[in-house]
């Protein structure tokens, strides 16, 4: 898919797409005249790079939760002697990820009680 199949299939804009690409986040190949083409595995990360920027990732944590993602997903038990690592790393992205939305949830109960109180002075 182009930059503008994979921007509409994710929601988000061409400019974002660009410039995870050029981050080094999306596998990307050209076409003959140039174009940046997306794969389904693209997909799939820029989906979960999607998940993971509201809650602060910043570019290198997510490249290692990528790469993460990648190594778990594509190792079988009997074949990776880094797989009990991986996974231990595996445990503890889901207790940073659960820490990260428990943080958004309580800013979020803060913005509603900031609009509770400003409903009896609107007219």
């Amino acid at each position: 898919m182009t930059v503008g199949e994979m921007a509409e299939r994710v929601a988000l804009s061409h400019r974002t797409v660009r410039y995870y690409d050029d981050e080094g986040l999306l596998p990307a190949r050209r076409s003959p005249g140039n174009y940046r083409l997306y794969g389904e595995d693209a997909l799939a990360k820029m989906l979960t790079i999607r998940r993971l920027k509201p809650l602060g990732f910043t570019l290198d944590e997510m490249r290692e939760v990528l790469a993460l993602l990648d190594a778990v997903s594509s190792s079988t038990a009997g074949d990776d002697p880094d797989r009990a690592e991986r996974l231990e790393r595996l445990v503890e992205l889901e207790a940073d990820v659960r820490r990260r939305r428990d943080k958004l949830v309580e800013q979020l109960a803060g913005a509603d009680e900031l609009l509770a109180s400003l409903r009896p002075l609107l007219p």
